[in-house]
């Protein structure tokens, strides 16, 4: 079995393994007529259940023909310019080479002596991003897994930093005083990271948001200075900069002057419109993000990355001490006397891979402006396709697109009872979705069901979007059809 250990004898297999590999996936993706087969869990499901993996095939092609039935078959293929749901990008080249070279050389960058240049290479990439955010020479940051994880990391600092010295909070005093602030359309991980950091159900103050889908500062204003009059710590305000639903940015100047004046802990949720950041038309959307204390980027949505590649970053870097933990067979408190950079004394994370080296070899071979370009291309996507949906008496459209997200709602010009509408609506997507010939997401709005487009894909033409219209409209028409059938 040593034979399978990647090293120095085996350098060889290696080659015609991985070689074998990446001719079967590039064969799938030149050979990809539509996102998806349309494959049912009750088909897939027995092929799975079937093999037993207590007898090992003891050989490459056929594991690979195993795996084209199982997997890459009725793969979720995101380069297929008619995907359209969730924020999932198509990924560059660059990036998938990163991707092969740190999965071979598997460094782990929590410890320098796991990585050295790995580590080096992630902090530039953290003080390049925080310069892009205009954060400040004291700024720092981590990769994580996520924007999720990068929230959580960030509420926890907000909380800790909370505690001390601060009106409104004594000695002994619970997290029951603790306050965030979020808009009504905040990613779902805020409430969650709230609940994992032990603060109370009430914890999270939603706030309104306005006909744009942004929040509200006036209502903001008003649900701070309720909390300082109740007695409470508003520990942080949550501005989003990329809704998931909606592509909305709040207006982070304003939300800035609040914490400020509040003594908030401000925090932007840039996981969507980091993207913005090399964007060579519309930098200007994210002015304010400067003044944040901290801020989510997630590199494998806007940035065109695979997954897993996210970070955290914080204006002071001193306030990353609070995910610190010494032990002395990893980062003895020694080495920091000795100047030794250990990544894990800032992550929550220990074992942790070198995602850093993807948008490294993304930077180093396509540049900023790349990256930028792209995204700037699926943004004037979006408005093409707002257009489109605007001047189709078919559909809704919710709001004007800030970057690459339209909501819209299917309308049958004889039907007027909104719940059937919903079933319309949400039988047109199933529909849409079994067929595999497009995939879109869905959502609610005032409590009646939406479809939506996350348009992440430079090669999605405006009649892609309106080819895609043209089969829900189809499908819609056709569940009302049989609706009417049955009614009679």
């Amino acid at each position: 079995m040593r034979s399978h250990l990647l090293n120095d004898t085996t350098a060889e297999q290696y080659r015609r393994s991985v070689t074998e590999g990446v001719e079967r996936v590039a064969a799938k993706l030149a050979t990809t007529t539509r996102p998806f087969t349309g494959v049912t869990v009750d088909a897939l499901s027995p092929r799975i259940e079937q093999i037993d993996l207590d007898k090992p095939l003891h050989d490459t092609a056929a594991v690979l023909d195993e795996l084209e039935d199982v997997y890459l078959r009725d793969a979720i293929y995101f380069h297929h310019p008619r995907y359209l749901a969730h924020l999932n990008c198509p990924v560059v080249i660059p990036a998938v080479l990163g991707e092969a070279i740190l999965s071979a050389v598997n460094s782990s960058l929590d410890t320098w002596d796991q990585s050295a240049g790995g580590t080096l290479i992630e902090r530039k990439l953290i003080d390049w991003t925080a310069e892009r955010i205009g954060l400040g020479p004291a700024a720092d940051g981590v990769f994580t897994s996520g924007g999720t994880q990068s929230n959580l990391q960030a509420l926890l600092l907000a909380r800790e930093e909370a505690k001390p010295g601060r009106a409104g909070w004594e000695e002994g005093a619970s997290f029951a005083k603790l306050r965030i602030f979020a808009s009504e359309v905040s990613h779902f991980s805020v409430k969650k990271s709230a609940k994992l950091l032990g603060l109370s159900q009430d914890s999270v103050v939603s706030v309104p948001v306005d006909h744009d889908k942004r929040m509200q500062t006036v209502a903001l204003a008003h649900e701070l200075e309720r909390c300082k009059r109740d007695g409470l710590v508003p520990m942080a305000v949550v501005a989003t900069a990329g809704t998931t639903d909606f592509g909305s940015i709040d207006p982070l100047p304003e939300i800035a002057e609040l914490c400020a004046q509040y003594g908030a802990w401000m925090h932007v949720d840039a996981a969507y419109g980091c993207g913005l950041l090399t964007s060579l038309t519309r930098r200007a959307l994210l002015d304010g993000i400067e003044r944040a204390d901290s801020v989510t980027v997630d590199y494998h949505k806007s940035f065109f990355q695979p997954v897993s590649s996210s970070a955290v970053l914080v204006r002071d870097a001193a306030t990353l001490r609070h995910a610190t933990y010494h032990a002395e067979y990893l980062n003895p408190r020694r080495m920091v006397q000795e100047r030794i950079p250990n990544q894990v004394d800032k992550s929550l994370q220990t074992t942790r891979r070198f995602d850093a080296l993807k948008l490294w070899m993304t930077l180093r071979v396509m540049g900023a402006d790349g990256i930028g370009q792209l995204f700037d291309e699926v943004c004037d996507l979006a408005e093409e396709g707002w257009k489109l949906l605007a001047a189709d008496p078919r559909y809704d459209v919710v709001v004007e697109p800030t970057l690459s997200t339209l909501v819209f709602r299917y309308i049958p010009a004889a039907v007027t009872d909104p719940a059937e509408i919903d079933r319309a609506n949400l039988y047109a997507r199933k529909a849409l979705f079994a067929s595999g010939e497009a995939i879109v997401a869905g959502t609610k709005v005032n409590g009646r069901h939406y479809l939506k487009f996350t348009l992440l894909n430079p090669e999605t033409k405006a009649s892609d979007i309106a080819a895609v219209l043209d089969l829900i409209a189809g499908h819609a028409e056709q569940y009302l059809g049989e609706s009417l059938d049955r009614a009679s």
